[in-house]
């Protein structure tokens, strides 16, 4: 949501409202997605994954019961364990070829304030371009 100057937004004025709305939208959008991939299984060839489909199906420890329809989410699911382990272990990786970081900062700003545009004028950067 972007705030525009003279402009008047109902929904940034109710602010914890506002942050419960994007919470529901956020799950909304999630179900849809997860209901899209359940459907669309034979698409997704979901079928490949035959082997795992066997082993949990002979798993003695597993109770009838409590097996409902099973879903294979595939690897563009962002909001799974194996993404998040994935990129846990990139970033461990990373860490051992270039060690730990020292410092990470992001910054977000306007190249038109004055502060910036003032530094741009002065630097030697300036002068090359």
């Amino acid at each position: 949501m972007m705030v525009r100057r003279n402009n008047f937004n109902l929904l940034l004025r109710c602010r914890l409202l506002f942050h419960q709305f994007l919470v529901d939208m956020y799950v909304k959008v999630e179900s849809e997605r997860l209901r899209f991939i359940a459907l669309n299984q034979t698409k997704l060839r979901a079928e490949n994954y035959i082997h795992l489909q066997d082993a949990i199906r002979n798993d003695a420890d597993l109770d009838a019961n409590n097996l409902g329809q099973m879903v294979i989410l595939p690897s563009s699911f962002v909001n799974r364990a194996g993404y998040l382990h994935k990129y846990t272990q990139e970033a461990f990786t990373y860490e051992r070829n270039y060690g730990r970081p020292i410092l990470f900062i992001t910054m977000t700003c306007n190249p038109a304030w004055p502060e910036i545009t003032r530094a741009h004028s002065r630097s030697k950067f300036n002068e090359q371009t």
